[in-house]
C-alpha cells in the first residue's frame, strides 16, 4: 500500500478531508500532516513538515490552501521537492510526466471538488518518463542562486 502525504491550511481544510477520504477508498495509506480545523494556522509549518515526510520516504505529498500558491512556493524550498500547482489535469499529468513532480499544490478557493479529485487523480496515475527529461531536472538541480 502506497502513502500519501496530505497537508493544508485552514483555507483548505475542507478539501484536504474529502480528498484524504477518497484516497483512503482508493487503498492508500494516508499520512495527514494538518491542519486539524478551519481554525486559521501557518501554511509554511504544514508545508515543511509534510515535505520532510516526502524526502524521507520517497512518496507523493498533496498541500492545499486557498490558492495554492503559498503551499508550492514554501513546499519547493525544501531541495527534494518538487512542487506544482496545478489547476487542471493536463497540468497534473505533465508535472509528474516531465517534471517529476512530487508534491501536488492546489487552491482550495481556485477549484470545485471535482475538479480537485480529477486532478488528483491524474497526479497520482501518471509517471515519471525519464530521458530528456531526467537530463533537464538534474541541469535545474545544478542552478545556484
Amino acid at each position: 500500500m502506497s502513502v500519501i502525504h496530505i497537508g493544508s491550511d485552514h483555507a483548505g481544510f475542507q478539501l484536504k478531508s474529502l480528498l484524504a477520504g477518497e484516497l483512503a477508498k482508493l487503498g492508500y495509506k494516508v499520512e495527514d500532516h494538518g491542519a486539524n480545523s478551519t481554525e486559521s494556522c501557518d501554511y509554511p509549518l504544514i508545508a515543511r513538515d509534510l515535505c520532510k515526510a516526502v524526502a524521507a520516504d520517497g512518496n507523493l505529498g498533496i498541500l492545499i490552501c486557498g490558492t495554492g500558491i503559498g503551499m508550492s512556493i514554501a513546499a519547493n524550498r525544501n531541495p527534494a521537492i518538487r512542487a506544482a500547482l496545478c489547476a487542471n489535469e493536463l497540468s497534473a499529468r505533465m508535472c509528474r510526466r516531465h517534471n517529476n513532480a512530487n508534491v501536488l499544490c492546489l487552491g482550495a478557493r481556485i477549484i470545485g471538488e471535482e475538479l480537485a479529485l480529477a486532478i488528483m487523480t491524474a497526479f497520482l496515475e501518471s509517471k515519471f518518463e525519464g530521458g530528456r527529461h531526467q537530463r533537464r531536472l538534474d541541469e535545474i538541480g545544478q542552478i545556484k542562486s
